[in-house]
Formats: C-alpha cells, structure tokens, sequence
C-alpha cells in the first residue's frame, strides 16, 4: 500500500494513517514500519529545527528544502502541512506550487490569520471564510497536477463556534477542495456529527494531538464513524523529545552510553538501517567504471 497514490488510499475501505514526520530519517523509517502515506507537520519542523513553539515562525522556503529531502529519499506519498499558505492568495499559489514541485501528495491550507499557530493552542483567530475560499480557489488553480490533492482546514471552532466552522467546512467544499480538516473537535459527539454532515460527500482528516482538545482514539475507531485520513503529527517529536530527555541525562550522570545500548541501533544496525552497504555498493560500481 506504500507506494499506492494517495487519491487511491482514500477510496479504500479504511482510514489512511498517516505518522508524522520532520525530516528524511523519521520518514525512511516511518516508511520502512509500513505506513501508506506521512505527514510532515510544521508544528514539528517548529520543534525540531527551531527548538520553538508553533506560532508561525517556520517559512515556506523551510518546509519545501526539508519536504524535497523526504520525497527524495521514500516514495510514500507525503501530506504536507502549508500553515495559512505563508501569505494572501498569490503567497498560497507560490506556496503549491513550490511544494508540488518538492513532491507533496497533499497540501494543507489553514483559514487562520497571521501569524497562524498551533490548532491546540489558545488565542487562533481566523480570516473571513469568502478570504480562504479566494485562497482555495487559488492554490486549485496554481497546482499542476490533480493529482496533488488539497486539504482544507478551519479552525474556526476556538473563534465562531462549532456550526460556524461546519458552515466553513461547506463553503470550503464548494471551492473545490479534495478533503477538509475541522481542527480541535472537542467530543465525540462533535467528532461524529462532523462525520454525519461531511463524510459521505469528502475525505475527512482526524488530528490526533496528545494532550491536545480532542479526545485520542485509534485510526480504526475513527475509520469506523467516517474519517478517511488519520494523523498523529507531533507524536514522532514527543516521543523523540521524551527519549533524548533520558538519553542525555544518563549521559550527564553516567558519563557513559552503556547503560543505554540495549536501547539504541550500534554503528553496524544504524547503517543498515540507512541503506549504507547498498550505497556504498553503488559507489564501488561507478569507481570500478561498469
């Protein structure tokens, strides 16, 4: 299912998990444990490359350099996180069409004003919906393929209210868009009410955010009740964060890795991991000229 085009993935019969990912060695491994598609979220670009929080620091030119890294290095359809589409509608098109070129499956645009941040922080404002349905019918018209499909978010629910933002999701389905994304549902009720008005007509994305506003459940539960997409975008960062706590704080006590290396890949499985001797290999093949 790896390999198979996103648009196929979502005319299956369950949802397309997607993990998140931040860079090209959390997606070759992502890709190696078997998922069908990835998501390369821009809160976790936010952590890993800036060591700061999601409030719209990272940059369009940003995401496409570590988005062209990945599609270089896994085949896995990627979905890729484009924040407000960095600007007005001129800004999105650039924005699709620079990522489109980098190798995204699926761009996500947001209806949050500038500087956008985190779907599950507090404080969001977002800018009237006819603004994002120009922006929309902008990055339609900008990409060069229908193959690459765009998803369109509202965040509208922490500013307007949940019918608000399903009036938005309306608005947003008529533009065009290939999937819709109503961020921060907050029950399960609202979760399924969301999935009674939408599910039949568009792909519906679920976002899986630990300790965030809406309750965690599983990519089959939420398969089962109509969501065709399923992300886990920061759990790949917090795990990371998690582990790299206890690694260098045994470090800093122990002055040693040893009591960490049943925990770690040695020298020899890390490369394997990375697909050095295959490299290496090729390498030998243009030194010895055949």
């Amino acid at each position: 299912m790896k390999n198979e085009n996103l648009k196929d993935q979502l005319r299956g019969d369950r949802a397309v998990l997607a993990p998140g990912i931040y860079d090209a060695f959390t997606a070759l491994i992502a890709e190696q444990a078997g998922f069908g598609a990835l998501y390369l979220s821009g809160a976790s670009i936010a952590y890993t490359r800036l060591g700061r929080s999601d409030v719209g620091l990272t940059t369009a030119t940003e995401v496409a350099d570590i988005l062209a890294r990945i599609t270089e290095r896994v085949t896995t359809p990627v979905i890729v996180d484009g924040d407000t589409g960095f600007g007005n509608a001129l800004n999105t098109q650039r924005t699709v069409r620079t990522f489109e070129r980098a190798g995204a499956a699926m761009i996500q645009l947001e209806d949050q004003t500038f500087p956008k941040r985190c779907g599950h922080l507090n404080g969001k404002g977002v800018i009237p919906a006819s603004e994002m349905c120009a922006k929309l019918r902008a990055a339609l018209d900008a990409r060069h393929s229908e193959r690459t499909l765009i998803l369109a978010r509202t965040d509208a629910l922490d500013v307007e209210g949940f019918e608000q933002a399903l009036e938005r999701g309306e608005a947003y389905l008529e533009c065009g868009v290939d999937a819709l994304f109503i961020e921060a549902l907050r029950t399960p009720d609202q979760m399924e009410a969301a999935c009674e008005r939408f599910a039949h007509r568009i792909p519906l994305l679920a976002n899986m955010v630990e300790g965030g506003k809406t309750p965690v459940k599983s990519a089959d539960e939420l398969s089962s009740i109509g969501f065709r997409i399923v992300i886990f975008p920061g759990g790949t960062a917090r795990t990371a964060a998690y582990m790299f706590r206890e690694y260098y704080g045994s470090l800093h006590e122990m002055r040693t890795t040893l009591p960490w290396q049943d925990r770690m890949l040695d020298f020899n499985a890390l490369n394997e991991l990375i697909g050095t001797p295959d490299l290496l290999a090729l390498g030998r093949k243009y030194e010895s000229g055949t």
